[in-house]
C-alpha cells in the first residue's frame, strides 16, 4: 500500500526536485516568456527586475536601450505520456467496452504550458514494459521534467512504476486528498531528470498538476509566486467533504464582476463541471460539512466569464 503524504509535505519534496534552470543570455525574441535571471539597468536606472516574466513590452523596452539579449531563465521543457492498454486516441474508434479515449495527455500537456512551460505531448500510447521505457528514455534528452499518467482506474500504475524503477529512483505515494489516485516522484536518467506520475483520473490528475506540477515549473523558472491565488469568498450552497481529508470542491462565480460569493458544482465527478469552473474550494481534513453562507478559501483557476 503506498504511503498517506500531506499535501504540503508532498509539495515540498518536489520542489526540492525541481530547482531553477541555469540562466544564460538569449536573444529577445527568443526571450519571451522566460524569466528575467537578473535586474537589468538602463545606467544607473533599474528597468527590469529579475524574478518577472518577460512580455512584449520588456523586450520592446530592452531594444530601446539597445540590448539584443536578455539573461534569462528558460521556459521548463515538460515531457507528457499516457501509458495503458485500453488508452485510444481521439478520432479513432473504441472497440470493446473497456477501451477509454486518452485524455490525460491533452489536459496535462496544456496545463503546462498554461504554468509556463514547454509542453511536449507523446504521441503514442505504449502499453507494454518495453514500449514505455524505449519511449522514456528517447524523451530524456530533452525533457527538464516528465509526467505520465495512465488509465482512469490506474489499471496501469504497476506498469508504469516498474519502468520508473528500472531507470532510476521514485518513491509510490497518496497524496492526502479526497479522490486522489496513485503518485509516482523521483528522478531517472543519467541527468536525474525529475519525474511525477499523476492519477489515471482526468479531474484528479488535473488537480494534482494545479497543486503539485505547476509550482514545480515556476519553481525551474525562477519565478517568485508558485501558486494560483486564493481568495475568501462566501459558499453558496452546502458542501460534504469526506473526513480526514483535503477537498477541493468546483466551483464557479455567478459572474465576472461578483467574487464575494461562490456556488459548488453539483456534479463533481464530471469533466464538464471542471471545465465550467472558475476555481476550487480548498477544504481543509478536519471540515466534513460547510453549510451555504461559510467564508471559504477559493484558489482561483485561468477561466474567462461568459
Amino acid at each position: 500500500m503506498n504511503e498517506r503524504i500531506k499535501v504540503s509535505e508532498f509539495a515540498q519534496a518536489l520542489l526540492e526536485l525541481s530547482k531553477p534552470i541555469d540562466p544564460f543570455d538569449m536573444p529577445l525574441l527568443d526571450a519571451h516568456g522566460a524569466t528575467l535571471a537578473r535586474d537589468v539597468y538602463a545606467g544607473e536606472r533599474l528597468v527590469l527586475r529579475e524574478g518577472s516574466r518577460i512580455r512584449s513590452t520588456q523586450i520592446g523596452l530592452a531594444a530601446s536601450i539597445g540590448l539584443d539579449r536578455l539573461p534569462t531563465r528558460p521556459q521548463p521543457r515538460v515531457v507528457v505520456i499516457s501509458a495503458g492498454n485500453d488508452l485510444v486516441e481521439p478520432g479513432q474508434k473504441l472497440i470493446d467496452a473497456n477501451d477509454e479515449f486518452e485524455t490525460n495527455s491533452w489536459l496535462l500537456t496544456t496545463a503546462v504550458k498554461e504554468a509556463g512551460a514547454v509542453g511536449y505531448r507523446v504521441h503514442m500510447i505504449p502499453e507494454t514494459d518495453a514500449a514505455l521505457k524505449d519511449i522514456i528514455e528517447d524523451q530524456l534528452v530533452r525533457a527538464d521534467l516528465i509526467v505520465i499518467s495512465g488509465e482512469r482506474e490506474d489499471e496501469s500504475f504497476d506498469l508504469i512504476t516498474g519502468v520508473l524503477q528500472q531507470l532510476g529512483t521514485v518513491t509510490a505515494v497518496t497524496p492526502n486528498i479526497e479522490g486522489s489516485g496513485n503518485h509516482n516522484y523521483g528522478t531517472i536518467g543519467p541527468d536525474k531528470t525529475p519525474v511525477v506520475t499523476l492519477p489515471g483520473d482526468p479531474i484528479s490528475a488535473y488537480i494534482s498538476a494545479e497543486l503539485f506540477i505547476r509550482p514545480m515549473i515556476r519553481s525551474m523558472m525562477g519565478l517568485r509566486d508558485l501558486h494560483r491565488p486564493v481568495i475568501k469568498t462566501k459558499l453558496t450552497n452546502d458542501v460534504l467533504s469526506e473526513a480526514g481529508v483535503h477537498s477541493f470542491i468546483r466551483a464557479v462565480f455567478p459572474s465576472e464582476a461578483d467574487k464575494s460569493k461562490v456556488t459548488a458544482i453539483e456534479n463533481q465527478s464530471d469533466l464538464v463541471g471542471l471545465s465550467d469552473a472558475h476555481g476550487l474550494i480548498v477544504i481543509p481534513e478536519d471540515l466534513t460539512n460547510v453549510k451555504a453562507g461559510s467564508e471559504v478559501d477559493l484558489l482561483l483557476l485561468e477561466r474567462r466569464f461568459n
